[in-house]
């Protein structure tokens, strides 16, 4: 099943992110080499596909796991969560049904 994660930063991320970004890619990179990745991408914290300096407030991923509480331990085993990038995470199941 597809499971949606949720996740919002802490206030001015931007640099903690760029730290902790390439762990966080390599991470996703395994789901996607495992067909398991749907879906994935930050929250611009502007209306801009490059936000610059104002960076993001948030990041969504949608990937298939065998339980809820794997897709939960997944999250939690994030990199921006040791970094501190993430202020908060919500893991609920997803149906995807288009396209």
């Amino acid at each position: 099943m597809y499971y949606a994660i949720i996740s919002t930063d802490v206030e001015n991320s931007l640099e903690k992110r760029k730290s902790a970004r390439p762990a966080h890619i390599e991470r996703l990179e395994q789901l996607k080499n495992e067909g398991r990745l749907l879906i994935a991408g930050p929250h611009p914290a502007l209306d801009s596909e490059d936000p610059g300096p104002a960076g993001f407030t948030g990041s969504i991923v949608v990937a298939e796991f065998a339980s809820l509480s794997e897709a939960q331990s997944w999250a939690d085993d994030d990199p921006y969560i040791s970094a501190g990038v993430y202020a908060n995470v919500v893991v609920k199941p997803f149906k995807k049904v288009l396209p």
